[in-house]
């Protein structure tokens, strides 16, 4: 008997010694741990967007070629530019406080197209005539600053509403060098937009993000209204509290009307960054 409880007791010493190391590599999340990658200050991303491309403009004359309106324009059907582009985007974060974050991020985008016309149209008030060889140039500088509150703060993730500044500069110019015609057009301003985020972390390094900002005018006389939609829906994977990578879809639309000048521009595509914080 004496043998038996001997056998049992070093049975029972060497469970526990086994045990031990899993014991010690599993231990309790503690409450008051953020998840990975949401102890920073300053976050900053470099990544490169895939959008398609929907653009169109129409420009009217301006001085003695006043009044005369602008054909609606294609981008893709009528200048030859391409419908998709890479893109590289650039982000930083400030985050002096848990729930208080300072945002701004810059997006070149500039597309060519070289073709020629299957119509005859007008842009700022010159005809260009169908078979005429054009070049064309669309240089859109889309940059926004933001402050974002959270109201909603906890280690599964957060919620939160945007208050936003978006500067678009948008210009697009026609040549017709055997006719030695060039023309351009540009659309400049800041422009207001309201919006809301919201991040749920499914494992404690990894999280979905949704994010929307939004501004509509109305028309006001026949000669000016806007909208500006930026819809973005991405995943980020965290390697440590310093480095991740994050993958998502983002939509891009900017609409406006000025006398009678109008723009209407819509990127989609997926897109992927590296992010590294401090």
């Amino acid at each position: 008997m004496t043998t038996q409880i001997l056998r049992v007791c070093i049975c029972a010493v060497a469970l526990l010694v086994a045990a031990a190391p899993a014991s010690a590599q599993y231990r309790p999340r503690p409450v008051n741990d953020p998840a990975t990658g949401e102890s920073y200050h300053i976050e900053g991303s470099v990544g490169l967007w895939f959008p398609s491309a929907d653009l169109t403009v129409a420009s009217s004359g301006s001085g003695f070629l006043s009044g005369i309106g602008g054909t609606s324009i294609s981008a893709q059907n009528d200048l030859g530019m391409p419908s998709s582009r890479t893109l590289p985007e650039f982000e930083i974060v400030l985050r002096p406080a848990q729930r208080h974050k300072l945002r701004a991020q810059y997006i070149p985008i500039s597309l060519d197209g070289t073709t020629t016309l299957n119509r005859t149209i007008v842009f700022n008030g010159q005809a260009y005539q169908i078979g005429v060889p054009i070049l064309s140039t669309l240089d859109w500088k889309a940059a926004r600053f933001n402050y974002e509150f959270d109201f909603i703060s906890n280690n599964r993730g957060f919620g939160g509403f945007i208050l936003e500044a978006k500067y678009t500069d948008v210009r697009v110019e026609l040549d017709a060098p055997s006719f030695n015609l060039s023309e351009f057009a540009r659309a400049r301003a800041p422009i207001p937009a309201l919006g809301g985020i919201g991040r749920v972390y499914v494992v404690p390094n990894i999280s979905i993000t949704g994010e929307v900002t939004a501004f509509k005018l109305p028309t006001i006389e026949d000669k000016y209204s806007g909208h500006y939609v930026d819809v973005d829906i991405y995943g980020t994977m965290n390697f440590t509290n310093n480095i991740g990578v994050k993958g998502g879809f983002r939509s891009l639309n900017l609409g406006y009307l000025v006398k009678q000048d109008t723009g209407d521009f819509t990127l989609n595509g997926l897109y992927f960054a590296a992010v590294l914080r401090y």
